[in-house]
């Protein structure tokens, strides 16, 4: 489920301040529920915290964007510099042992950048209005992981997405990603999306067509693990969110900074 800002105000606030890689085993702290009775972090100050964070000005189109000078940028510099390092050796090693080394990617806010739609929603969640967003196809790149996803792919390493992007959703996506240049691998058998009528039948625990009852981590580990199936081995996984990331089937994990929304 997403949350809004004024449902995770606290949470949120954590997030800016514990932006960090986060290592498979780590505790999920970000997805702790505060249970407190002192006063909660004002909403007006947060969100000028968050625009301090990405440095938020709108473009000549009014377009809301990051600045590449902010604190965010430097963060996702930063992890994504140790990221590379642990790609260049991960393959190496798995050259060496004989085995297929694989990536996964998460695509809201760790591939394309949704700041546009949070500020002009004033950080909360409409379906209706997000899917009008993402079938626009014009989501900017968060900054560098289009040439992380480029640079797995010249280490040999297979490149995977896991959404919560729903199987309708699929051509905006592609389109997208493709327009800041992550167009590598952007097939049905690379990018896996939620299809609630016809779920996988790896997701048969907690998916059927009658009911689709799987939580965000069960169907990104479930999806994760299905890849593995297929003879990889999941060297690295990548997400903006900790549910992203949990449930195991990745050797190590990297959590991208977003303090903007909250998915359980």
């Amino acid at each position: 489920m997403r949350k809004s800002i004024r449902a995770a105000a606290v949470g949120t606030a954590c997030a800016i301040a514990g932006i960090a890689l986060y290592g498979t085993g780590a505790a999920t702290a970000g997805q702790t529920t505060a249970k407190t009775t002192a006063e909660p972090h004002n909403i007006g100050l947060l969100v000028q915290e968050i625009d301090s964070y990405y440095g938020t000005k709108a473009d000549s189109s009014g377009v809301y964007q990051a600045s590449k000078d902010s604190q965010y940028a430097k963060d996702l510099a930063r992890i994504e510099a140790d990221a590379k390092k642990y790609i260049k050796r991960a393959a190496a090693q798995a050259e060496h042992r004989h085995e297929k080394p694989a990536v996964v990617f998460d695509i809201d806010d760790t591939l394309l950048l949704s700041l546009d739609y949070e500020k002009k929603t004033n950080y909360t969640y409409n379906s209706a209005t997000w899917a009008e967003y993402v079938a626009k196809a014009d989501r900017p790149a968060v900054f560098g992981t289009p040439e992380l996803v480029e640079y797995a792919e010249s280490k040999g390493v297979e490149v995977f997405y896991n959404s919560g992007l729903k199987e309708s959703q699929r051509s905006a996506a592609v389109e997208n990603l493709k327009k800041v240049g992550a167009d590598i691998n952007l097939d049905t058998d690379h990018v896996f999306l939620k299809d609630a009528a016809n779920p996988p039948a790896y997701l048969s625990s907690c998916a059927t067509a009658a009911a689709w009852t799987c939580t965000t981590v069960q169907y990104k580990s479930g999806t994760r693990k299905h890849i593995e199936s297929l003879g990889y081995e999941i060297v690295a996984n990548f997400g903006d969110q900790y549910s992203d990331l949990e449930g195991g089937y990745a050797d190590k994990t990297y959590k991208l900074p977003n303090p903007t929304y909250y998915v359980s």
